[in-house]
């Protein structure tokens, strides 16, 4: 399914422009299909028309395909004053710990302290067990990439075997355009498949596979627990976003862990090359609570998705509700520390932050009976 975008993706409250990012079909039948479609009378406006602004007709189902909220939740009056209510939602954080380069598996609740923005939180719920996850493979397929891919598909699927049974994943392959070869399923044999459709060719739009895949994240997985695995050789040269707005968007989403797979060896690329596109996917992952690897030749892929795998295996989940309201817009930076008796220090991998989703709170009783 071909990943495009006619629509003006809001990223935290900003208006980008138009860029490729939604999903239609390889068949060139559009994922829009799928979808609930707008009342007719919507959908017989002259076409030359340039669209309101105020109007998402970003076929995939993003979260910014709903109109943020104007309003805030019911006032109510408390003393002298009124209070404004709101919902709030759970902050969750997948967590990594470190000793050194050796996962710590056997932590307990109490040895975990969150802060944001400085800070210290309450944890609400907390898990060390193996959670299913909804997994994107996303797969460069420029022309660079023609010979390796044989290697890089047998370890995706490898990574894939070695995880849970409940897992689903789905695969994106992409150059200058993207496509879904296989929508989400737990048949290995299907996602063999989807990555055996390999055409090798054009650039490589490589933050807008990111963001559309994140966005099918959102709208369409049946797990939690979301994982983004990137694998390149190269840097962008062909998206509409930049690398800023990238991160910004998977943040705004409360997106998925990237794990990024840099095959930057070889002399297809200057240093000045390298350099750059290796500092796109470092951030790509750090952002999000992943990391990023960078083999030194293609018999490197296989050990680095047996880790991956079992990063994602080992993590923790915490849970939190902010001490500050949804109301309050803004990039809110989260830091996870851990200690615990008998070790040395602990390295917590998470997301750096969020931006909060604002949301109106539900209806009061009262309120609900006038």
């Amino acid at each position: 399914m071909r990943l495009c975008n006619n629509a003006v993706l809001a990223v935290f409250f900003l208006l980008l422009p138009a860029s490729a990012l939604s999903l239609a079909a390889q068949t060139a039948t559009p994922l829009a299909a799928q979808i609930p479609q707008a009342p007719t009378s919507t959908q017989t406006q002259p076409a030359p028309q340039a669209p309101s602004l105020t109007v998402d007709r970003d076929p995939v189902r993003s979260p910014d395909a709903e109109a943020p909220t104007t309003g805030l939740g019911p006032l109510r009056k408390e003393g002298s004053g009124f209070v404004l209510h709101t919902d709030v939602e759970e902050v969750v954080l997948n967590c990594t710990v470190l000793e050194g380069n050796k996962l710590v598996p056997d932590l307990k609740r109490e040895n975990f302290e969150v802060l944001e923005d400085g800070a210290k939180q309450t944890l609400l719920s907390f898990q060390h067990t193996d959670l299913p996850v909804s997994i994107a493979l996303v797969v460069d397929n420029s022309g660079s990439m023609a010979r390796k891919r044989p290697s890089v598909n047998k370890s995706a699927l490898d990574l894939i075997q070695a995880s849970n049974p409940q897992d689903e994943a789905f695969v994106v392959n992409f150059s200058d355009e993207a496509f879904i070869d296989q929508e989400f399923t737990s048949d290995v044999n299907k996602l063999r498949d989807g990555l055996g459709h390999i055409e090798s060719r054009g650039g490589t739009a490589l933050y807008d596979a990111v963001v559309a895949s994140a966005d099918k994240l959102a709208a369409d997985a049946k797990r939690p627990k979301q994982v983004l695995i990137l694998i390149t050789d190269g840097e962008d040269n062909a998206s509409t976003l930049n690398l800023e707005q990238t991160i910004r968007r998977v943040q705004a989403l409360s997106g998925p862990v990237i794990y990024s797979i840099g095959l930057l060896f070889g002399d297809e690329m200057s240093r000045a090359e390298v350099r750059h596109a290796r500092r796109a996917l470092e951030m790509l992952s750090t952002e999000t609570g992943g990391i990023a690897f960078f083999p030194k030749s293609i018999e490197q892929i296989d050990q680095i998705s047996a880790e991956v795998a079992r990063d994602i295996r080992n993590q923790y989940t915490l849970g939190y509700r902010s001490t500050k309201p949804t109301t309050e817009p803004g990039f809110r930076r989260v830091q996870v520390n851990a200690e615990a008796k008998g070790m040395g220090k602990l390295t917590v991998r998470t997301r750096t932050g969020y931006f909060p989703v604002v949301r109106a709170a539900k209806k009061d009783a009262a309120g609900s009976k006038k």
